[in-house]
């Protein structure tokens, strides 16, 4: 789904629902995969065999294919003990003489007795793989998994090192990200003015990134996932997919059954919900979270609040509001409106680790001083101190989710589920509504609806849900692992965005259990 996040304005701001914020932005937590399949010499004619091949696997494809799946890959040293190759994927699955694009991928090779590949999804849509292997290995995964598998980073198509989505250059992004509009949120004009400036962004997208821009929806990123499998020679495909992985994992499965070897889904999303069940229940989660760092707060010397949990949460509702309706000033000039302070709030809690940082924020931000909200929030952006930005997160979190949920234009119905959502969320849920106004006027259409994924015949699948979790609800996981005919549920009873190699003992080894020795939970273990 994509970090179906939706901007607290509609406009650019991306609440978490998948995404994962990188562990090189702050002390968040990691951020992607990506790397570099570089392959040698031109690829054969499409046409030049009329009849399937075998792949390195053994596999029959159609002709049309068969230049992509018999690719041979060719690494190079990137890093200590890392290769990166770049791999060629057609640009348009549904026509694959249409062209092709490059996916990155980098790889630390098994330092034990080897399994086969682990190919690795930090979340999104828009996180880079490259960068979650190749900086944040350790991160990703454990010590056990590294030893029985080559793991292996990606940037999904669209994202970073792979053939990019590209729009705005930084100061157009520094104005779409953090720009304040004047009129009153949720008021005809203020509709106009973030639809328009949407519409100008997606515009942009089409401009820049070219026929890519139609083709980086979830199921085409699925394809792509099948791909690497094959020419990295694997029968079947072993897979950890954090948040928005999750669903590019799930599609998978529900693509190639056949084909699924050991699948882990970390803080899974619903692929039945749509971008406002998205956005009540991301606001909601974030609401619980906020609310356990008040409890926590509260009890702390040094903390900003006083009085009940009630009294501390409504004196935050009212800062922000009064930061809506007046904004504060940063030493560089940007302006800190009710989107950017929602956003700059919302990144420490993605990590109970990170809860102290919120102290500083409000302490700060109540004595009118807005330069630690833009750091929090250039942080979640991606955003360097420079002006330019770390990657194209942005673009690709906003372009995937504009094909993966499809939107609707009926002010009328907007208002009434952005009260709905302030009703249930009244800290957080004014800022997270209207998330229509983000694809409305994309240049491509939807091209899925909200439905459930089977994956009918698939290999057991772990999915794995933490009850505090603000950005993935722990239902979706309940969910996801219902509907997935396969589906076994692991819960974690903590706070924190995923599970895996970040919460307990009990987690790590019933998710290495399952990589290394197949040994699937006869229930759930309700770590």
């Amino acid at each position: 789904m994509t970090d179906t996040t939706i901007s607290t304005s509609g406009r650019g701001a991306r609440f978490p629902n998948m995404r994962m914020p990188r562990g090189r932005r702050g002390a968040a937590i990691a951020a992607a995969l990506v790397a570099v399949l570089a392959l040698t010499g031109c690829m054969p004619s499409l046409l030049e065999r009329p009849q399937p091949v075998s792949t390195p696997t053994g596999e029959h494809v159609p002709a049309e294919l068969e230049p992509f799946y018999t690719q041979v890959l060719e690494w190079e040293r990137c890093g200590d003990g890392l290769g990166c190759a770049t791999a060629k994927a057609p640009l348009d699955w549904s026509d694959p003489s249409a062209g092709e694009i490059d996916l990155a991928l980098v790889r630390r090779v098994a330092s034990g007795d080897r399994l086969g590949s682990l190919l690795v999804n930090p979340g999104g849509p828009g996180g880079s793989g490259y960068d979650f292997v190749h900086d944040s290995l350790d991160y990703a995964v454990g010590q056990p998994l590294q030893e029985r598998f080559d793991i292996v980073g990606f940037d999904p198509r669209g994202v970073g090192r792979s053939t990019p989505v590209t729009c705005y250059e930084p100061a157009q992004m520094d104005e779409y990200l953090y720009g304040v509009q004047p009129a009153e949120r949720g008021s005809d004009e203020w509709i106009a003015a973030v639809g328009d400036a949407n519409a100008d962004f997606g515009e942009a997208c089409a401009e820049n990134t070219g026929d890519l821009l139609a083709n980086v929806d979830t199921v085409s990123a699925a394809r792509d996932l099948d791909l690497l499998r094959a020419v990295l020679g694997d029968e079947k495909l072993n897979y950890l997919g954090y948040s928005y992985g999750t669903f590019l994992g799930a599609t998978y499965a529900d693509l190639y059954p056949e084909k699924v070897g050991r699948l882990v889904l970390d803080g899974a999303l619903d692929p039945s919900s749509s971008d406002y069940e998205v956005s009540k229940a991301q606001a909601v989660g974030f609401e619980g979270a906020f609310d356990a760092y008040l409890e926590d707060c509260l009890v702390r010397d040094g903390c900003p609040f006083d009085g009940t949990l009630d009294e501390a949460r409504d004196q935050v509702g009212r800062l922000v509001a009064s930061v809506d309706a007046s904004p504060l000033r940063g030493s560089d000039g940007r302006m800190v409106g009710a989107d950017t302070l929602v956003t700059a709030i919302i990144y420490p809690l993605y990590s109970p680790d990170m809860w102290g940082y919120l102290d500083d924020l409000f302490d700060a931000t109540m004595f009118g001083d807005g330069d630690p909200a833009l750091a929090y929030a250039d942080a979640y952006n991606g955003r360097n101190p420079d002006g330019t930005y770390l990657d194209n997160s942005t673009e690709a979190f906003r372009s995937i989710n504009c094909l993966d949920y499809p939107s609707q234009s009926d002010v009328a119905v907007m208002r009434e589920r952005a009260a709905e959502i302030a009703d249930a969320a009244p800290t957080f849920g004014p800022y997270m509504g209207f998330g229509d106004l983000s694809c409305g006027n994309w240049p491509h259409e939807a091209k899925r609806e909200p439905a459930e994924l089977h994956a009918e015949g698939a290999d057991p699948i772990l999915v794995v849900g933490t009850t505090g979790d603000p950005a993935t609800p722990y239902e979706w996981a309940v969910s996801l692992a219902d509907q997935l005919d396969s589906g076994v549920l692991v819960s974690y009873d903590g706070e924190g965005h995923t599970a895996y190699n970040k919460s307990n003992a009990c987690v790590d080894d019933v998710v290495e259990s399952y990589f290394i020795d197949g040994t699937v939970p006869s229930s759930d273990p309700k770590c």
